[in-house]
């Protein structure tokens, strides 16, 4: 144990003399091993980290050279839109109804600018800056991106202009640009067939991404809202153009490096003669209603008169809240594309049509007759369908029930018809059905049957009963009302078919399609859809009536001293039910009065043009209708009637007149 302890303390001395820094052996082989092998590491460290970093200069220089290159020059270089040049729609004449301009719009980017409103007012001082100014530049900023550039005021003078310009120092994010922008030079004159241009929308956007023609809208403001404008609108508007621009640091243009031009839309030549459709809407003067006009042998449409109709200047710009507030409240409508649109119970006007289709079935013969005692009764029913003149009409044939517009003759003759098949006839001649006229937004109308009545009546709220179709149903349908709704567009569709020995052509406004580049004009044939199922003998008897119409029936009066023949039918159609009261307009609202119609051709032996009037809550057609379709074939056939508002039928109405 003695000796275990002396060696222990031994060692603990020899430990402790290290602690005291005794000297101690070092091998330098080694330190020079280590020291070698650490310089080994940092240089194959650093030489990976160069080879890295060549690496990246590979990568960055050799593959994405184009895509640090185009990122370089769009820092010097901007790509700028060029917007082509809207096309020029005429009419058939050559009239230029629509056409684009350029001027100088005062721009704002928000983005750029820190305080908007006190920007406006600083720009007010120097150029005139309107209260309705301020609020479209509200509306298109709401409806815009914040970094767009917005247009304040629009077609400045060059006077603001230049003003405007020795002051742009002042101004970031403000400039002034060149813009173009659409011209209606006739004002309301075809409104409703021309349409309008408007700002482009998030609905606008989707659809022309539908088209895959985004890149071409690039730069584009504006698209086509209604009308030819809407349905040719890819037609009109042509091919962006694209420009490289040098712009400083402060994204200023400073030179030109580049242009590919735009290439202007095409222009349309139009099927309407502009002065016919002036003559048309002066012949209605401050009443409301529609007027189509189409040459029976092609399809033109020749006149599209909605009234009244609005000015489609005041889009163009973006219409101010107070105007948009005057054509959307109206109680007449303006905006309403009535030939188009509007659903109206077509009266006595679809008699002659009626008499057509009993011929074709056998049901009727031109020479049977019935005695008319100014009333139709269903048997088991007290109700009597009257008939406008009292004590009726006495014996009829198809001539007479045409002439005199018995309503009579067709009560009796619809209670024998099945409505099933009526509405298979009346189908052919275009009713309850779209025309296929190049116009969007075309209503149908209403056709009924008993399918329809079903399917009009289904769901909860409606009880069996209401969906089953009822005789008095057929016998309401049998003089154009009830459940019975035509266009005005329809009746001269079927008017013209008829006027056209049974033919009929799809009506449509363009005639034709200029292309601007290669100067390749487009012609839109004339497009037969089908022939009517009718003997020509069958169509001879109608319109042999038709004529009798105007030569001795309830629209002579209209056409006396007329130095052609025509052929015409007049219709009434209440608006509201009587409930067996006698009619008597002077008791009546003006806006429930009956709705006035007339169909009308001529010259009667060959056709060259067949209309539809309508004069809403005008009364009588004899007296309100008929004349407007006798100033329009004198204005068409003669060219002696100056535009002016046609006059009521002269003479109090006599019984013959109001059983139209």
């Amino acid at each position: 144990m003695i000796r275990r302890r002396l060696f222990s303390s031994r060692k603990s001395g020899y430990d402790g003399a290290r602690s005291f820094g005794a000297p101690e052996m070092r091998n330098a082989e080694r330190e020079l091993f280590l020291f070698r092998r650490r310089l080994v590491l940092a240089g194959a460290v650093a030489l990976l980290a160069f080879v890295g970093l060549f690496g990246r200069f590979v990568y960055l220089q050799v593959f994405k050279h184009e895509h640090y290159k185009t990122l370089a020059e769009s820092n010097r270089v901007a790509i700028v839109p060029i917007v082509p040049n809207r096309g020029v729609i005429t009419d058939r004449n050559g009239v230029v109804l629509a056409q684009s301009y350029s001027a100088y719009t005062l721009e704002l980017t928000p983005s750029r600018i820190g305080n908007l409103d006190a920007t406006i007012d600083e720009l007010a001082t120097i150029v005139d800056v309107q209260p309705r100014d301020r609020k479209r530049f509200r509306k298109l900023l709401d409806e815009s991106k914040n970094f767009e550039s917005l247009p304040l005021r629009t077609r400045l003078t060059d006077e603001e202009v230049a003003r405007f310009a020795v002051n742009r120092y002042r101004f970031p994010g403000v400039e002034i640009k060149a813009r173009l922008f659409r011209n209606y030079p006739l004002g309301e004159v075809g409104s409703h067939f021309l349409g309008h241009i408007g700002r482009i929308n998030d609905r606008d956007l989707e659809k022309i991404a539908e088209w895959e023609a985004t890149a071409n809208y690039k730069g584009t403001d504006y698209i086509g809202k209604l009308g030819v404008e809407y349905t040719y609108e890819r037609e009109l508007h042509g091919t962006t153009g694209v420009e490289e621009v040098e712009v400083d640091a402060g994204g200023r243009a400073v030179r030109t490096l580049s242009r590919v031009p735009p290439i202007a839309g095409n222009n349309l030549r139009l099927s309407i003669d502009i002065r016919l459709q002036q003559a048309a809407e002066a012949a209605f003067g401050t009443r409301r209603g529609a007027l189509v006009a189409i040459d029976p042998a092609t399809g033109e449409v020749l006149a599209f008169v909605s009234r009244p109709g609005f000015d489609p200047n005041l889009f163009v710009d973006g219409i101010d809240p107070a105007s948009w507030k005057e054509l959307n409240e109206s109680p007449d409508r303006p905006m309403l594309n009535r030939p188009l649109k509007g659903a109206y119970p077509p009266g006595s006007t679809i008699k002659p049509f009626l008499a057509l289709g009993a011929l074709a079935s056998g049901r009727r013969t031109a020479t049977q007759t019935i005695s008319d005692p100014g009333y139709f009764q269903i048997a088991g029913h007290s109700h009597r369908f009257r008939d406008d003149k009292p004590g009726g009409h006495g014996v009829v044939d198809m001539y007479k029930s045409i002439v005199v517009s018995c309503d009579t003759y067709y009560y009796q003759l619809a209670a024998e018809s099945d409505i099933d098949e009526t509405h298979a006839f009346m189908s052919t001649l275009g009713f309850g059905r779209l025309s296929g006229v190049d116009l969007e937004g075309e209503s149908a109308g209403v056709l009924p049957s008993r399918a329809w009545k079903r399917k009009r009546f289904a769901g909860p709220n409606y009880r069996e009963d209401h969906r089953k179709w009822y005789l008095g149903d057929s016998v309401s349908a049998g003089i154009g009302q009830g459940y019975t709704a035509f266009t005005p567009l329809q009746l001269a569709h079927a008017t013209a078919t008829l006027a056209n020995d049974g033919v009929a052509f799809r009506p449509h406004l363009v005639k034709q399609v200029e292309n601007l580049r290669t100067g390749e004009v487009t012609r839109i044939a004339a497009e037969s859809t089908h022939t009517l199922a009718v003997s020509k003998e069958h169509i001879e008897v109608i319109r042999n009536a038709l004529v009798g119409v105007n030569r001795e029936g309830t629209s002579r009066r209209a056409f006396d001293g007329a130095k052609y023949v025509a052929g015409g039918k007049t219709g009434t159609a209440q608006v509201y039910s009587l409930k067996g009261e006698k009619y008597d307009a002077s008791k009546i609202d003006e806006r429930l009065r009956d709705h006035a119609w007339f169909m009308a051709y001529a010259p009667a032996d060959r056709p060259r043009i067949a209309v539809a009037v309508l004069v809403e809550n005008g009364g009588f057609g004899a007296q309100a209708a008929a004349p407007i379709a006798r100033q329009v074939f004198d204005f068409f056939l003669l060219g002696d009637q100056a535009p002016s508002p046609a006059p009521l039928a002269p003479g109090a109405p006599d019984p013959d007149d109001q059983s139209d």
